[in-house]
């Protein structure tokens, strides 16, 4: 039987329920996020394929279209470019009402919203559809412009106020938060990290300057040093990670500062000391090691942080620029309609922050149980 520390950790994570739901979750999202346009009913760049006819559809909207042309320019990508860039359509398609073929034309009713009804379009059939000829083998015309030119399709989560599909947007959106926390986390390690190490080892005036500059930087709100911070990087999606990188490092330099302050006098650190090992290999091979279940639950922690940051970085115009898809920016858009009839618009983006927010945060509560931060007794 495997007795291994890191085995205990995971069999006492695993019991709780609810750290190891939010860690599913997570792990879901993820899956989602690399699939990324592969699994997007729009899997056009950004989802950003707008039809203001269709504006503010309620979830579960079911619409017919006709394709009215297409453009042999554009090139189907590979598989993995389709992942994460998306493929440009090479149709251009119209929502209708009704259509009626007459001899060898098509015409067409647009849908142009519930309020009226347009003025029929005429089309000549063998324009739209070279398939279509009256002799063809494989059926009559109205049969093939059935297959080749209509088809429908479903909105599961809705419209937003342009017209493209909510559900697409929103898988989307997990790729921002996600990607933004990442970073942000890896950002927020190597300084607090870093800098906490050398705090807590040296200790006297290398010490007395670092905390002074933590302090200094734990004063100031979280928000607005984002704001700063991206005020002199400039607007940009990768100026976000850094950003909020930069503002979410103290955490991680107290915690190590005081966790290598309990660690340089013990034992092992002393016996590395005599044997001449140098300063780095100390911290990085013998403490560090020893302190990497509190730097997991405070990076679990700084995630949820830093998503929510992001998302209001992007709700003030700070973050992910259009029409690039973000969960603060959907806000942005759409929260006056939350008194009107359409508060899905902003609700769902706004639930899908709140659950992910969530699930780092129960995450890092089953970290921190499993590894038993609190009362840890370090061994060799």
């Amino acid at each position: 039987m495997d007795n291994s520390p890191s085995k205990k950790v995971w069999l006492k994570f695993k019991r709780n329920k609810l750290a190891f739901s939010g860690l599913i979750f997570i792990l879901l999202l993820v899956l989602m996020g690399i699939l990324g346009y592969i699994i997007t009913p729009d899997s056009s760049p950004n989802a950003n394929t707008q039809i203001l006819p269709l504006n503010k559809k309620k979830p579960g909207s079911t619409f017919k279209f006709i394709i009215i042309n297409k453009n042999p320019n554009i090139k189907a990508v590979g598989f993995f470019e389709r992942m994460l860039n998306g493929q440009k359509s090479n149709v251009t398609s119209i929502p209708i009402t009704s259509y009626r073929l007459v001899d060898n034309n098509v015409f067409i009713t647009p849908y142009i919203g519930d309020e009226g009804k347009a003025q029929e379009i005429k089309y000549k059939l063998n324009e739209i559809c070279p398939r279509c000829t009256p002799h063809s083998k494989l059926g009559t015309a109205a049969t093939l412009f059935e297959q080749y030119n209509v088809y429908e399709k479903t909105y599961w989560l809705g419209t937003d106020i342009y017209g493209r599909d909510l559900l697409s947007r929103m898988i989307l959106g997990i790729r921002v938060s996600l990607s933004v926390g990442l970073m942000a986390v890896l950002i927020s390690l190597f300084i607090g990290v870093s800098l906490g190490a050398i705090a807590g080892y040296f200790g006297g005036r290398i010490d007395a300057g670092i905390s002074w500059f933590m302090n200094v930087v734990w004063s100031l709100p979280s928000l607005l040093l984002v704001i700063a911070i991206s005020f002199a990087l400039g607007k940009g999606f990768w100026q976000i990670f850094i950003a909020v990188g930069l503002s979410t490092w103290v955490d991680v330099a107290r915690l190590v500062r005081g966790q290598v302050m309990a660690l340089k006098e013990v034992e092992f650190v002393e016996a590395a000391r005599a044997l001449g090992f140098n300063t780095s290999r100390t911290i990085i091979k013998h403490i560090l090691p020893n302190i990497a279940g509190p730097i997991l639950v405070v990076a679990s922690s700084n995630f949820a942080s830093a998503i929510l940051l992001e998302t209001g970085l992007s709700f003030l115009g700070f973050g992910a620029q259009p029409p690039m898809a973000s969960w603060g920016s959907m806000i942005k858009e759409h929260y006056g309609y939350i008194i009107m009839d359409a508060a899905y618009l902003a609700v769902l983006p706004g639930l899908a922050i709140m659950l992910t927010v969530y699930a780092f945060n129960v995450l890092a509560i089953g970290l921190r149980d499993a590894f038993d931060v609190k009362g840890q007794n370090t061994t060799v």
